[in-house]
């Protein structure tokens, strides 16, 4: 059928009123390109009153509506059509007009956006509901991924990109009398994650979907995510964020699926003899699902976020009409809030309440709706030893901890299964993945706030418990009370709780005692028999004493310590994997982290080298670069199987690419240009160095001696990005350090171009796909041992950015990968650094002149009125909390000045600069997150790929 026969009033209700999720897909030829789109089939025309339905991707079954039409007449009349410019325009036209967001009147660019997001949409809920039709008529197992962040950045480009039509889609937009880049640029970056957790999921997503994976992600959809910032002369301002204030063209709500979640009540046991939670406060989770489209298949995945809400009947309607009306909406506005701010403020009570209600929530809606579909595939005879053969769940990081104790919840208290049994099942179906080596960031929650919030959850923590000390006891004996002793202290899940009552325990609990009063009963041997005489004496003789002499100095309570419930450690007891991000984290994580559990059971414990998406991250952010990849390897597969990156290392040195490498790069850099006048108004010049950094939260490497006016260095460009938690004080004093350095420096006209710092702010995902591709140093300078991984190292390496850093996360294996002389190195090593904050503890550091001077300077009030002694007063001292330079900052100053030399003589020589950047990409190809799903899938999960027909 011609696309002219298409007009505005080509209709969803044309195209799906016939369409059954269960039919098998068409593919569709672009003529622009080798395009496919598995959107639209046409109709013969017939009046608009048709209805359609389209499948819900739920855990009820779902009643389809009858359609008018008889499928042998569908059959007839159904034919597929080539996806064009002038279709692709009628589809857009059509949603303009008819689910619009905006008035009629116009068609600028927000709305312009919205009705081609939703002429996308369209393409990508067939696809999604034939995905998991295909699932469910296999019975295949599922993993699913189950993160507090899920950083996604913009769909509309990343969507076309996948299915092949982005050509389709500039073209029809050009007739609309709209560029498709800034179309692409009224989409705001949804708000579902802050850092590197939630770019990772977000990865992990794509690749599942592109690999052909059948597996769900799960989190939460944050109103207002973490927030929105804004940059003034007072550093930065925390605003909340908007990006749902138009909604969000991509979701689907589905007014079906949705559960209960209860927090506070009591446990009481019933005449059934099973314990029951009752009372306390009861909200709904609801379901908003996300379509995730794979890379050249027709696979689109979901990703499922939890909004909470309270019935209508919990508005108090007399005491709204008394006036009372916060009163009256207060459990409204009590389950609403648990979903507004991704990691609120937890300093107060009641901001502690709040974060581990999400964490609960996440779980718990979670766990009901993966038992819901596990129920409804299993028909009327469900077997539940059987469930974690079906069901992969992955708990990223510790946030979803509660996982384990809610599934065994669910199993024995609604599903009427044994400890035994839910035990065994929760084991074999959890797994977790660890992010962090530094004990005190491994999470722990207080065990009379947990009590009080989830107090069956809390008694089934203190039973994993009770089975984990007749664990160690079994394995290790009651002889050696030292050793059993380190054991439980180490390993169990309740911290400063009381030994409970149990078969060995009283055992332990004597030999504890008795260490404990040896050492009370030897020191009292010390003064025994002359005291007791002497007292007796005095008791007995007449001599009066002083009545002050009877008033004793009573020492200063001991305040108790805190019972916790240490989140990762149930982490490591509940489930059947254990992995790291990469191969120095992992290694850390098995001596170091949890060195007990792992002498206890090595076979848990994995490493998981942390991956990016080739797709978003240098297929479609860097077009120009990629073309050239593809030019020289002789095909696109790379974007799939990136190992033939490391075909370009034969072209390292061949001239004609290093200079399309250069120019390609200078594109990049034009647009950063641009963006950095637009955003902060400074003017910096495009043959500067791009030297660009992420300003992590928690980030205390306050080394940067790029002010040095002295120093022969080439013309560099600092860029900074990142956002500071509203509560961390010394990450804020950072930002706004680095803005008075760039007020200063930029206005300097003895430095003019020589140097120029940038803070970009609000740094997002759309930002990063912007910088990425114009960078050509980055710096991860980490201290040795202390980043679990790092995900941004592994973009700009796969742009052609060299690598500043240390042997830490995993740069230890890009360098590995890229060479030697292709990484600049500095900084202690991860073996070092116990040994060096020994000797800073004992006051045998030396700080070098250099970084004493660099103190002074910024002391010296150079970079305006602010008070900064704070700031380098935490480089100094030897020990104390905030000070003692516990990152070893001082430490490693020499050895960064002396790299950055390096960095500079090697940009001047532009061939050898090149040279180096091609083969940080030829070397890049194992950072694909998809080599990471794959190990995910074969050596955690277990499932198979379930490539459509």
């Amino acid at each position: 059928m011609a696309a002219s026969h298409l007009s505005a009033t080509w209709t969803r209700a044309a195209s799906f009123s016939h369409y059954d999720s269960r039919s098998s897909l068409i593919d569709f030829s672009c003529k622009s390109s080798k395009s496919r789109l598995l959107l639209i089939r046409t109709f013969n025309p017939r009046p608009l009153r048709r209805s359609f339905s389209v499948k819900n991707v739920s855990s009820e079954p779902t009643q389809k509506l009858k359609d008018p039409i008889t499928e042998q007449e569908a059959a007839t009349t159904v034919s597929p059509f080539t996806i064009d410019a002038a279709s692709v325009a009628s589809s857009i036209k059509y949603h303009a007009e008819f689910t619009p967001f905006f008035s009629p009147e116009q068609f600028e660019p927000p709305k312009a956006f919205f009705a081609t997001a939703q002429s996308v949409r369209d393409a990508l809920i067939i696809n999604w509901n034939a995905t998991y039709d295909y699932y469910d008529k296999l019975n295949v197992k599922q993993a699913y991924y189950l993160s507090m962040e899920f950083l996604q950045g913009r769909a509309l480009l990343n969507a076309i990109g996948n299915l092949e039509v982005t050509g389709a889609y500039a073209e029809a937009l050009t007739k609309l009398g709209h560029k498709l880049e800034n179309i692409a640029s009224q989409e705001p970056d949804a708000a579902l994650g802050n850092g590197g957790l939630g770019r990772l999921a977000s990865c992990f997503l794509d690749s599942l979907a592109t690999l052909n994976y059948p597996a769900w992600g799960y989190g939460l959809r944050y109103r207002y995510g973490l927030f929105k910032q804004r940059i003034t002369k007072d550093g930065q301002e925390e605003v909340a964020e908007d990006w749902l204030e138009m909604g969000s063209p991509w979701e689907i709500v589905r007014n079906d699926v949705s559960y209960p979640v209860k927090f506070y009540g009591k446990v009481v046991s019933g005449a059934d003899g099973k314990r029951h939670w009752i009372g306390g406060e009861d909200i709904q989770a609801a379901a908003y699902d996300v379509p995730i489209p794979g890379y050249k298949t027709k696979t689109t995945i979901n990703l499922r976020l939890w909004s909470t809400k309270a019935p209508s009947e919990d508005l108090d309607l007399f005491a709204f009409n008394s006036g009372e009306h916060t009163k009256a909406y207060e459990a409204l506005a009590n389950a609403e809030k648990i979903c507004y701010i991704l990691y609120p403020g937890d300093e107060s009570m009641e901001g502690k309440i709040l974060r581990l209600k999400q964490q609960y929530t996440l779980c718990s809606a979670s766990l009901q709706d993966i038992i819901a579909r596990f129920e409804k595939r299993s028909g009327s005879s469900i077997n539940w030893e059987e469930f974690p053969e079906k069901v992969a769940v992955q708990m990223n990081d510790t946030h979803p901890t509660l996982c384990i104790p809610e599934l065994m919840r669910i199993l024995i208290d609604l599903k009427g299964l044994s400890w035994k049994e839910a035990w065994n099942i929760t084991q074999r179906t959890v797994a977790y993945t660890n992010h962090t080596v530094l004990p005190e960031a491994l999470e722990k929650w207080s065990f009379e706030l947990m009590q009080k919030l989830l107090p069956r959850h809390v008694e089934i923590i203190e039973l994993i418990d009770e089975e984990l000390i007749q664990t160690i006891v079994s394995e290790y004996g009651t002889e050696d009370s030292d050793l059993i002793e380190k054991k439980l202290k180490e390993m169990r899940i309740l911290e400063n709780v009381d030994l409970p009552e149990l078969e060995n325990s009283g055992e332990v609990q004597l030999l504890v005692d008795e260490k404990d009063g040896s050492e009370e009963k030897d020191g009292s041997e010390e003064n025994d028999g002359s005291e007791e005489k002497d007292g007796s004496e005095e008791k007995d003789g007449s001599e009066e004493k002083d009545p002050q002499e009877d008033e004793q100095v009573l020492p200063e309570p001991v305040p108790e310590p805190p019972k916790l419930v240490r989140m990762a450690n149930l982490c490591v007891v509940g489930g059947h994997a254990v992995n790291g991000v990469a191969e120095i984290h992992s290694e850390i994580v098995k001596d170091e982290v949890f060195n007990a559990f792992f002498k206890l059971w090595p076979e848990k414990f994995q490493n998981k080298t942390n991956g990016v998406t080739p797709r978003r991250w240098i297929r479609f952010c860097n077009p120009g670069l990629s073309k050239l990849i593809t030019d020289r390897i002789g095909t696109e597969d790379w974007v799939l199987n990136t190992e033939r990156l490391a075909e370009l290392r034969k072209f390292a040195d061949n001239e004609d690419l290093q200079t399309q490498w250069r120019a390609a790069k200078r594109t990049n850099k034009m647009k950063v240009v641009a963006f950095i006048k637009e955003k902060t108004g400074y003017s910096v010049s495009p043959d500067a160095l791009f030297d660009i950094q992420e300003l992590f939260i928690a980030t205390k490497d306050e080394r940067n001696e790029c002010f040095r006016k002295e120093c022969k260095i080439c013309s560099r460009v600092c860029i900074f990005g990142g956002k500071a938690f509203a509560t961390y004080v010394q990450a804020k004093r950072i930002v706004k350090f680095i803005t008075d350095v760039g007020a200063t420096v930029n206005h300097d006209p003895e430095i003019g171009d020589l140097l120029k710092v940038v803070f970009v702010p609000d740094y997002n995902v759309s930002v990063a796909e912007l910088l990425i591709p114009a960078s050509e140093l980055s710096q991860h300078i980490s201290t040795a041992g202390m980043e679990a991984s790092g995900t941004s190292n592994m973009k700009f390496a796969m742009n052609g950015c060299i690598l500043i850093g240390t042997l830490d996360g995993a740069n230890v294996e890009i360098r590995e990968e890229v060479g030697e002389d292709n990484f600049f190195l500095f900084g202690a090593k991860a073996h070092e650094i116990a040994g060096l904050r020994k000797e800073r503890a004992e006051g045998k550091f030396v700080p070098d002149p250099r970084f004493e001077e660099v103190k002074e300077f910024v002391r010296s009030g150079v970079f305006g009125p602010c008070n900064y002694d704070e700031l380098m007063g935490s480089l100094e001292g030897n020990e104390g909390y905030g000070r003692a330079d516990y990152f070893l900052v001082g430490q490693d100053f020499p050895s960064y000045i002396e790299c950055q030399d390096e960095v500079d003589e090697a940009y001047r020589d532009q061939r050898r600069w090149t040279r180096m950047a091609i083969l940080n990409t030829a070397g890049s190809y194992k950072f694909s997150s998809d080599r990471t799903i794959h190990e995910y899938a074969k050596d955690i999960w277990n499932i198979k790929p379930a490539e459509l027909p």
